[in-house]
């Protein structure tokens, strides 16, 4: 399998700051959709117009990084081994083969050969992680230290994953080791001051990316939110944005990302 030239979008900036964009990509390999059922092919389980939320960043000096194609392809924020997360919990794994309401990704519920998941490792995995290592390290050479923001949405109502209605806004810090404590008080407090839900380190505590990249102890830091899709989606049920809803939310995440690139050790 050849590696495409279309993985990820990346606009460097000089800041210390860098916006990880994992599962808002749509694209697939033709063979691979076709072997999806009729409504995995319609992607629910995106993280929709989640580069548009952040639109203003990187012309505050924020690098940005973006997937393109879909999570249910690989899943970017998911360990390369493909151990839990969350164990106990449900959860999709490396290479779905569920969607997040438990249904079947593909046609007569296939399975995934080892030989298939390690090729889309290689192909599509790898590269992501090596294209963000090399951010870090590159951000951390010119400032000293280096903040990773991993960005995400989410069905506010998924109840295979998490009991009623998630919040808006949920930040995930490890349960506080994955970045300086005052980065994640700052990111709290602006959060708390926005008039909309929040929880910090709730449902979603950080994932992969979080997790392995967060080190603060070296001058990495890393935080990583969940958004509630009905804070800035459509209530139709199309995935579409609304322009009422999204001018509500981006200014709160706006301050939260100022707040990451005003901030020294």
């Amino acid at each position: 399998m050849n590696v495409p030239d279309d993985l990820f979008d990346l606009k460097r900036g000089e800041s210390a700051v860098i916006l990880s964009i994992p599962h808002a990509g749509t694209r697939l390999p033709e063979d691979i959709r076709l072997r999806l059922t009729d409504e995995a092919c319609t992607l629910p389980d995106t993280d929709w117009h989640v580069d548009r939320l952040y639109g203003f960043a990187s012309g505050l000096g924020a690098t940005v990084i973006k997937a393109n194609y879909s999570r249910y392809l690989i899943d970017l924020n998911r360990p390369a081994s493909n151990e839990s997360l969350y164990p106990g919990q449900a959860t999709t794994g490396l290479c779905p083969q569920i969607q997040f309401d438990g249904s079947p990704l593909y046609r007569e519920n296939a399975i995934l050969s080892q030989e298939e998941i390690s090729s889309r490792i290689r192909t599509y995995w790898r590269p992501y992680h090596l294209a963000l290592v090399a951010e870090l390290k590159r951000v951390h050479e010119k400032h000293g230290f280096a903040v990773l923001y991993d960005c995400h949405s989410i069905a506010s109502r998924v109840p295979r994953l998490f009991e009623g209605t998630l919040p808006v806004f949920n930040l995930g810090t490890v349960n506080g080791s994955s970045c300086a404590p005052e980065l994640e008080q700052q990111s709290e407090d602006i959060l708390a001051g926005s008039g909309m839900s929040w929880v910090v380190n709730g449902r979603f505590i950080g994932g992969h990316i979080t997790r392995t990249y967060g080190q603060p102890a070296t001058g990495l830091h890393a935080l990583q939110m969940e958004l509630g899709c009905d804070a800035y989606l459509s209530d139709d049920g199309s995935y579409a944005w609304d322009d009422d809803k999204a001018a509500h939310v981006i200014p709160v995440l706006s301050r939260v990302v100022c707040g990451l690139l005003e901030w020294r050790p």
